[in-house]
């Protein structure tokens, strides 16, 4: 099977991360997965929230957004719209899970490192780019605060990247661009670290309800394509 873009079924789009894209920021990054473009920015601030005052535990959030015009067409910025949808929330909270799995929070202090994800262009995999790109913004600003003797040693204890896969016109496929994502029978987001083990799955079936052997050769693809990317972010960060 050849799909819309011409990849085979077990084909990435042509990734690339650019490291310190932004210069003013801790740690930077712009991800792009075929047409897929999202700027990853790491912060860091000397203070954490208010459950965590006294601990000596720090905190890693993030924050997503898309530009009004991601998709193509002009979508009013949700600022302007009286606060973030659901769907914002939710991808935001699954960047910042998926990023504290790597991380020994203990370590950091009495820190904070706010990841924002902003989506300047869309055609499917935003929140898995967001996910791959941000922990290598994540990387960058602790090496940082190590060359600035912030901290004596890195906190992270591992890598981590995400991916989507689905069903596809019947077949399983590996990274979904925005049309086979629209219209996948199946559709699934994974997170896994570099000890191939599964840190997050969201899966949904669009259309008939997908079988087990259909969901183990999604996860398989997900391994395949995730063991990629935790290439490509080690490449970059060697750099």
């Amino acid at each position: 099977m050849k799909r819309p873009d011409g990849r085979n079924p077990d084909e990435l789009r042509e990734f690339k991360i650019t490291k310190n894209f932004v210069e003013s920021s801790e740690g930077s990054v712009l991800i792009e997965c075929g047409r897929t473009r999202v700027i990853c920015n790491a912060s860091v601030e000397g203070r954490v929230p208010g459950f965590l005052k006294g601990s000596g535990t720090g905190w890693v959030t993030a924050e997503y957004g898309m530009l009004p015009a991601a998709t193509g067409s002009r979508n009013r910025r949700e600022a302007a719209s009286g606060g973030q949808s659901g769907r914002t929330k939710e991808i935001q909270r699954l960047i910042g899970r998926s990023i504290r799995s790597v991380i020994d929070l203990q370590s950091l202090g009495e820190i904070t490192i706010t990841l924002d994800c902003d989506v300047i262009e869309a055609d499917g995999g935003t929140r898995t780019a967001s996910i791959t790109g941000a922990y290598v913004a994540l990387v960058l600003a602790v090496e940082r605060l190590i060359t600035e003797k912030k901290l004596s040693s890195s906190p992270v204890h591992g890598a981590i990247a995400a991916i989507s896969v689905g069903i596809f016109e019947g077949v399983p496929i590996l990274d979904l661009n925005y049309h086979e994502d629209s219209s996948a029978e199946t559709d699934m987001n994974v997170v896994m670290n570099e000890a191939s083990h599964f840190v997050e799955i969201q899966g949904t079936a669009e259309g008939h309800a997908f079988r087990r052997d259909e969901l183990n050769s999604m996860l398989d693809l997900a391994q395949l394509g995730i063991k990629q990317l935790l290439q490509l972010q080690a490449s970059v960060l060697s750099e």
